[in-house]
């Protein structure tokens, strides 16, 4: 069998010209500004143009780009080789939202593969109508464009998932192998804020966060380490989920404590994780006297987070929407919920 596996992911910038198109592209999603067109676009390209100089210092960090597509690019070629152990000729994909390479140009060469599945693999592991949900709804668009026939499966959400678990419990374990003993800290699980007017609307991705928490916190397994579920990464004067990770480094300098800060829903290395938490939220921990600052790397290509996407990815080939769980896994009042 020839199986392609499309993974989703946001993109990002590949030069300081790219960073104004690359944000254009990301506030003209419907899903992230839901306004009409004529009044998205217009904006978006406003947003674009006065975030653009801020932006493209933040990537001068890290060269002038963005590191996801490569990091991605790992994890589809590890994907790739941990389901081909099957005996199955798959070759994973990458369709990133709002930069190269996107839906259509991975949807053009899924077709040349001529796969006889193809399975949907959002590299979010909490379900969003602002992430998951938008890329597959683009993807739906560029595979009919691309006159893909073959049957499609996708796989909606993985917010506990063993092998994702498994690897981002490992990651906070390393950062905690050299906590000073004289310290004690409190561990920061970190994840992408949203409008809490999305969340209003019924999209169940703080749920789910909370629930990716609960299940690293288990399987850390550590008495006495204090954990707090926070948001990062706020833009514009909207109200956002919260507690804010920036407030939360600020209270733990106040009561004293070291802090472990651990990023439970990105899964890839990029500005939010390389500026915005190792400098600038490393330069906030020493100004608010946090006494040990330490941050826990992404699951990146661990190998217990790879076999659990190729798990994710078997589990679908049956034809239909899967999930961590036995079919849909959000509580019904969250209405907005990928699964189908």
């Amino acid at each position: 069998m020839k199986l392609a596996v499309v993974l989703f992911n946001l993109g990002g910038p590949d030069s300081p010209e790219a960073v104004e198109p690359f944000l254009r592209n990301l506030f003209s999603d419907p899903a992230i500004i839901s306004l009409p067109a004529i009044v998205r676009l217009p904006l978006a390209r406003l947003i674009a143009r006065r975030r653009a100089p801020v932006a493209r210092k933040i990537y001068e960090h890290l060269g002038g780009k963005s590191p996801i597509f490569e990091e991605t690019r790992r994890q589809a070629d590890a994907l790739a080789a941990a389901l081909s152990k099957d005996g199955v000729q798959a070759k994973a994909f990458v369709a990133m939202r709002c930069w190269h390479p996107f839906s259509d140009g991975a949807a053009r060469a899924v077709a040349t593969f001529k796969p006889d599945k193809i399975v949907l693999l959002p590299l979010y592991p909490q379900y969003s109508t602002t992430t998951s949900a938008s890329s597959l709804k683009d993807w739906a668009r560029a595979a009919k464009k691309a006159g893909l026939r073959a049957p499609a499966s996708s796989v909606c959400c993985y917010p506990w998932e063993k092998g994702f678990v498994d690897a981002a419990a490992a990651r906070i374990r390393d950062a905690l192998a050299g906590a000073r003993q004289d310290v004690s800290y409190r561990l920061l699980l970190s994840a992408h804020g949203l409008p809490k007017r999305t969340i209003a609307k019924g999209d169940p991705y703080q749920w789910q966060v909370e629930q990716s928490a609960a299940a690293i916190v288990k399987a850390l397994d550590t008495p006495g380490l204090e954990a707090v579920v926070c948001y990062q990464s706020r833009v514009g004067p909207l109200q956002w989920i919260g507690p804010a990770t920036d407030a939360e480094i600020t209270r733990a300098g106040r009561d004293g404590k070291g802090v472990i800060v651990a990023p439970i829903a990105f899964v890839s290395e990029h500005s939010e994780t390389l500026v915005e938490l190792d400098i600038e939220y490393r330069k906030l921990a020493g100004e608010a006297g946090v006494p040990d600052y330490r941050r826990a790397g992404t699951v990146g290509t661990h190998a217990a987070f790879i076999d659990g996407l190729a798990g994710l990815v078997r589990k679908a080939l049956d034809g239909k929407t899967v999930s961590c769980g036995e079919g849909r896994i959000c509580p019904t009042e969250h209405k907005r919920c990928g699964y189908n």
